[in-house]
């Protein structure tokens, strides 16, 4: 059985040891998705929510979640990060607002963790700015879509539907 890199010979926690990698150019892209009610989708369409801009603050909120990751993740690496940007797709047939994070780097160590942060608090943002009139939005569908750069190569997510 291959042993778990988090883990030191006494069983605890540890950070693992990145020293002798590689630096490359790294990318990572998530998504998710925030379903909500016809009405607060049209609302954030329109500018109604009274907090203000939903999507610039949400947007400034998931670049903040990237750059924050490694405080907030216990074993994640404190990294520089070059680049970070987020979209929003208003689906108003569906109620939702997919969000898509792109995060970037030249380091030893990916940025697959900043980018679902980015795209969690992205989420949570829209959340807390809507939740005055919908506290029903559910967050879902968060996961990596690609990376790529590093030893371990590219990953480009399949959906597959049931993993079991």
């Amino acid at each position: 059985m291959e042993r778990l890199t988090h883990i030191n010979e006494k069983g605890y926690a540890k950070m693992v040891d990145v020293t002798e990698k590689e630096e490359s150019l790294r990318e990572a892209v998530a998504r998710g998705s925030i379903y909500m009610k016809k009405e607060t989708i049209r609302a954030v369409s329109e500018g109604k929510i009274k907090k203000g801009d939903v999507l610039s603050v949400a947007q400034v909120g998931g670049i903040m979640g990237a750059k924050s990751t490694s405080v907030i993740i216990p074993m994640c690496h404190n990294i520089n990060i070059y680049g970070a940007d987020l979209e929003f797709n208003i689906d108003k047939e569906n109620c939702k607002i997919d969000i898509i994070a792109t995060v970037k780097t030249y380091g030893v160590t990916g940025v697959e963790m900043e980018a679902l942060t980015a795209v969690s608090i992205a989420a949570l943002t829209i959340y807390d700015m809507c939740k005055a009139i919908d506290k029903e939005m559910v967050i879902s569908d968060i996961h990596l879509v690609k990376k790529t750069g590093g030893k371990s190569g590219d990953f480009y997510f399949r959906d597959l539907g049931s993993k079991c």
